[in-house]
């Protein structure tokens, strides 16, 4: 396998109305659930969540949208750099807006963010990924994802992305 690297820098970043265009996906799978040894058997679904480098609580991978790849492939490459997860991108989940205290620059002095937000099923956890030294991943009901989220335009993502998922 060849090394995977994260990109870095603003200089490809994507803006619009103010706001940086950030991409990002909440990775999913069914795991089987047995109450006792019959062969009745649920799916329930776990949700991939991954922790801060800069304070408490949980996210979904999502980053910068470069200039260079749709919103879809940086949704991708994100859950790869923050992951180590790859899978199928199943469909859109919506847009959400933030203000981000950590990327504050010239272009969004205010630090505000609209992300762009897929669901993302897992076919692959990688062994190694590019942000794996400040980054733990965390497999988590759909309860327990809704207690960690770390910022409140997550936990809204997080009730979107379960109506979609009641659809299927």
């Amino acid at each position: 396998m060849s090394e995977l690297v994260a990109r870095t820098g603003r200089l490809q970043q994507r803006y619009e109305g103010g706001s940086r265009l950030v991409a990002g996906c909440i990775p999913y799978r069914f795991r089987d659930y047995c109450e006792d040894d019959n062969a009745n058997s649920a799916k329930v679904v776990e949700l991939l969540m991954i922790n801060s480098p800069s304070g408490p609580g949980l996210l979904f991978p999502k980053g910068g949208w470069e200039n260079d790849e749709s919103a879809e492939e940086a949704a991708v490459r994100e859950a790869i750099e923050e992951a180590g997860v790859r899978g199928d991108l199943m469909d859109f989940i919506g847009y959400y807006e933030f203000k981000s205290k950590t990327h504050q620059d010239d272009c969004c002095p205010e630090g505000s963010c609209k992300a762009a937000m897929y669901a993302l099923l897992v076919k692959e956890e990688l062994e190694l990924w590019p942000e794996q030294s400040t980054r733990t991943r965390s497999w988590l009901t759909m309860s327990e994802a809704v207690e960690s989220c770390r910022h409140k335009w997550m936990e809204e993502a997080l009730k979107d992305f379960s109506a979609w998922l009641a659809k299927m």
